[in-house]
């Protein structure tokens, strides 16, 4: 991990400093995605057939989760394991259903009424990541919130596993959200059969991490004309910690290693008050790392892992939100107040047992979040992102001839002469 002072940093070596290495797109996983999209579009589910053989070596299929088979699963799973979940969906589905944004109205002047009515989309798709760790956890943070919001229509897609079936931890989460079946399908043609409705059902926003394929997929889907919505936008999974003197540095050393196993890509920061505290955070680093299982994994981010030290709690608050990380871990006297200059952040984890783990399974907020400075501009998933806002506006007689003359005014100053006449009409007498 290497150490730089903050303060003898000019604005271009800081700049450096925080910047995210460059994930470069090649032209080949460009065309690639293109191809799938270009096949699925003529083709329908037979193109998806096509792609998912050629590239997971299996077919796509639907699984309905019916009782024997959601039994059959449960029964591969620890009772410890089955208790672990119950509790994560229960507090995952009671901060959203507490969170759902509701209606609201207001009289802005006598006779002007205006309504702000919140409905939930129609259809979304669902995609969970498969591979080395099938994600669970992120069908509780994805199909919680979609329940809560009231969306009628959920299709989920995940691929299948060594064997071509579901995992069973994910039968059992899918189970948990009142699902009622699976697509098995991975990779960028599942996110081509969600578009285009090749297969499983056409969905009007997309949701879900996965690897570049996946990304880049949900970048085309949402650029071709009447494309799904996506999410956010999404890149290597982040945490900075910012700790101080009174900071546990083994506390530290397993929070950045609980992020830096997810992939190689993964970026992980500490910012730290204290130089001395730094020091021991390497000292548990290098002490822990070698214990893990994904140890090669964890290895590479620590290699482009950054200790930046700075001189106060303050400029600790201002690094993070110049750098917008997916997770924020505040492990420094007075986190609670210094949470509240917090701006530019996915999630933020405030104190010593905070630990970000928790957000990740079982606090209650989505662990689907904004990665690469989009936190800049970009929230979290919530049950609002399953969701639109129509906004009702209601005018009486009296209410329009108190407004007609200033809606004509503007309306004229903009060129929109239809527009005035249209206001003129209702304000005469």
């Amino acid at each position: 991990m290497r150490v730089v002072e903050w303060a003898g940093l000019n604005q271009d070596e800081r700049r450096a400093t925080l910047a995210r290495p460059a994930v470069r797109i090649g032209a080949r996983l460009r065309a690639t995605v293109a191809a799938i999209f270009s096949d699925v579009e003529r083709d329908g589910f037979a193109a998806v057939e096509r792609w998912a053989c050629e590239i997971d070596n299996r077919a796509p299929r639907f699984v309905k989760l019916d009782e024997r088979m959601v039994a059959g699963a449960r029964a591969t799973l620890a009772s410890e394991d089955l208790t672990a979940l119950a509790i994560a969906a229960y507090n995952v589905r009671r901060y959203h259903a507490a969170t759902k944004p509701g209606d609201a109205s207001i009289e802005v002047r006598p006779g002007v009424s205006c309504r702000q009515m919140w409905w939930p989309i129609e259809r979304c798709g669902l995609y969970i990541p498969g591979g080395s760790a099938p994600l669970f956890s992120t069908l509780l943070m994805l199909a919680i919130p979609a329940r809560a919001a009231g969306v009628p229509n959920i299709v989920v897609s995940t691929p299948p596993n060594r064997d071509g079936e579901a995992e069973p931890a994910i039968i059992a989460a899918a189970a948990l959200c009142g699902l009622d079946g699976l697509w098995l399908i991975g990779g960028a043609q599942a996110i081509a059969a969600m578009t285009f409705g090749a297969g499983p059902a056409k969905a009007e926003k997309l949701f879900g991490p996965g690897n570049a394929y996946v990304a880049e997929a949900k970048r085309y889907a949402a650029s071709m004309p009447g494309g799904p919505q996506i999410d956010t936008p999404a890149g290597p999974s982040e945490l900075m910690v910012i700790a101080d003197e009174s900071a546990r540095a083994d506390f530290v050393a397993a929070d950045l290693l609980s992020q830096a196993e997810h992939d190689a890509d993964a970026q992980v920061l500490l910012v730290s008050t204290s130089a001395a505290l730094a020091k021991r955070v390497q000292e548990e680093l290098a002490h822990q790392l070698p214990t893990l299982p994904r140890a090669d994994i964890a290895a590479r981010p620590l290699a482009n892992a950054r200790c930046i030290v700075v001189e106060s709690a303050a400029a600790a608050i201002e690094v993070a939100n110049a750098y917008a990380p997916e997770h924020l871990s505040l492990q420094i006297a007075g986190a609670e107040a210094l949470a509240e200059g917090v701006r530019n952040a996915g999630a933020v984890f405030v104190g010593p047992w905070s630990a970000e783990t928790f957000g990740d399974y079982v606090c209650g907020p989505s662990h689907v979040l904004p990665t690469d400075g989009a936190a800049r501009a970009w929230s979290g998933i919530n049950v609002a992102s399953f969701m639109k806002c129509v906004n009702v506006q209601t005018l009486t007689e009296p209410g329009a001839r108190d407004l007609s003359r200033a809606a004509a005014r503007l309306a004229r100053l903009e060129g929109l002469e239809a527009h005035a006449r249209a206001a003129d009409l209702r304000g005469a007498r």
